[in-house]
């Protein structure tokens, strides 16, 4: 793939549809692919696990690995799904990859707390969902990316980005 392939990070609270919405987006594209909770330390998903929010010391090692995956493949172009909630976590991801493009997958709550309550098989539980929204902090005006409406279809998200990508 060129130079010129995007590298993005599919962001949002938990069962937003990041990890739905960027697979489908690296197979439109053609690029990489990484499931960012697979980068997750097992104290992380044990701590989720047993219902207790992470602490910004819990998520910096696991930015630093996705920051990492995001170097890694700016070249070739990546879509990595992170939640990257606050303005200094996807700060430090563009210490990584300066030209990272953020897709906000934006969700309200109700949808969520509903959806993760019916998710089965993963580590976050439902009693989360409230600290998830009290951390979020919005993209600024001046961060590369684009909030879209998570409550459409994934294909809807995934077309809808592309146009927004260009």
């Amino acid at each position: 793939m060129a130079s010129t392939a995007p590298l993005v990070v599919v962001m949002g609270v938990t069962g937003c549809g990041k990890s739905t919405i960027g697979a489908l987006l690296a197979e439109k594209l053609d690029i990489a692919f990484a499931e960012g909770d697979d980068l997750h330390p097992p104290e992380n998903v044990a701590k989720m696990s047993a219902g207790q929010p992470l602490t910004d010391e819990d998520r910096w090692p696991w930015l630093g690995k996705i920051a990492d995956w995001l170097a890694d493949h700016a070249a070739e172009g990546g879509v990595i799904p992170c939640s990257a909630l606050k303005r200094s976590y996807r700060d430090r991801l563009r210490q990584g990859a300066p030209g990272v493009w953020f897709l906000h997958v934006d969700v309200d709550r109700e949808t969520i707390v509903r959806r993760v309550s019916e998710r089965k098989g993963h580590f976050m539980p439902a009693t989360l969902v409230d600290s998830q929204f009290a951390t979020l902090e919005r993209l600024g005006p001046d961060e590369a990316g684009a909030a879209i409406d998570g409550t459409q279809t994934p294909e809807g998200i995934v077309e809808e980005a592309l146009r927004t990508l260009g």
